[in-house]
């Protein structure tokens, strides 16, 4: 079947658009202090395609990360376009997740606040502010760290902890976080890494938490229909914004 000459052309364009979006995402992990170096992985899939994922190839420094540096591999970890190769834990952990779960952007980190509490026997994000509440519900909590990945047999396994959830907390190891765009998935990771931030410090003060209700919880999170801004467009103002942030602190990553 042949494709319409606009319909490739708008293709190229949205790949273009996820690997500049994927590039700024992992610039964005460094500024945010999320990273670490040239490990954790960040995968989209391409657009247009079920089987298909972009990532950052192994061996680069996320603050270097650029549109063009983007490969594409596949399940079996083979590199399809582009120079380098997928890190084997990133195959085994996001492949399978994206294939089982319909994932179209998915982020891993071992991110200090949400790994520090991920460390504790009771793991648990509790909604005792507005943004936690927001979480309340859409956690998967793997409570079994089994070492690190490297089979497609502990992806699928994640996978079937995660179900219809967008974040997973992994015990001993850090968080992902799911998203239909990158700019929604990545203001889910920064916003959790600060909620989970603020219930260690609370946890600190030795003091018990102020723990909202299910009435309250279910309020914060029901769409407002008088909300100037629904929370689509709450996530792509956000990117917008922190690539801006890019464009002066760490410009470089469209090229």
């Amino acid at each position: 079947m042949s494709i319409h000459p606009l319909a490739s052309v708008r293709a190229v364009d949205s790949i273009l658009q996820a690997k500049i979006q994927l590039a700024a995402a992992h610039r964005l992990a460094v500024l945010h202090e999320l990273e670490e170096g040239i490990d954790n992985h960040f995968t989209v899939t391409v657009p247009g395609c079920d089987d298909r994922y972009l990532i950052l190839p192994f061996g680069l420094h996320w603050s270097e990360a650029r549109a063009s540096d983007m490969i594409v591999f596949d399940e079996a970890g083979k590199t399809l376009e582009g120079e380098g190769v997928v890190e084997l834990s990133a195959q085994c952990i996001h492949a399978p997740i994206h294939r089982i779960c319909r994932a179209r952007v998915v982020l891993h980190t071992h991110q200090p606040w949400a790994l520090a509490l991920n460390m504790l026997k009771d793991n648990r994000l509790v909604p005792a502010n507005q943004t936690a509440a927001f979480f309340h519900g859409n956690i998967a909590y793997d409570d079994t760290y089994a070492g690190t990945a490297d089979t497609l047999d502990e992806g699928e396994r994640l996978a079937g902890i995660i179900g219809d959830k967008p974040v997973l907390f992994m015990k001993s190891h850090g968080v992902l976080v799911s998203g239909d765009t990158v700019a929604q998935a990545y203001r889910r990771l920064y916003k959790l890494e600060r909620v989970c931030r603020t219930q260690i410090l609370a946890m600190g003060t030795g003091r018990p938490l102020e723990v909202l209700s299910d009435e309250i919880v279910a309020r914060v999170q029901a769409p407002n229909q008088n909300d100037r801004h629904p929370r689509a467009e709450r996530d792509h103002l956000f990117f917008e914004a922190m690539m801006r942030v890019l464009d002066r602190e760490l410009p470089g990553y469209a090229d």
